[in-house]
């Protein structure tokens, strides 16, 4: 799956853009015509712990689908990310096959 990776205010290196990736990938397991992915990373300029914001979107034929978390760090956003799209996709392969 193509995923583009944008990172507001800094510069992604390389290890986190392959754990994105890998993330991303794991979510065709789940619903196999995703065609591609977004993923927005931008630290908040807050005093608070959890200022890294992570925001994925997935496309799908038809729709997209977008999900958004704050967390501590930039792995832990892109993990939780991961498992609501995961969520999101097998309701829609759920509706589909009742359509069918």
């Amino acid at each position: 799956m193509k995923v583009n990776v944008q990172a507001v205010n800094f510069n992604v290196d390389a290890k986190l853009l392959e754990f994105i990736q890998e993330r991303m990938d794991k979510l065709e397991k789940y619903y196999d015509k995703v065609v591609s992915a977004d993923v927005f990373l931008k630290v908040e300029k807050t005093s608070d712990k959890e200022n890294k914001v992570v925001e994925a979107k997935i496309h799908v034929p038809g729709d997209e689908f977008i999900v958004k978390k704050q967390c501590r760090t930039f792995e832990e956003g892109v993990d939780l990310c991961g498992e609501s799209l995961e969520r999101v996709l097998l309701k829609r392969k759920e509706k589909i096959r009742t359509h069918i």
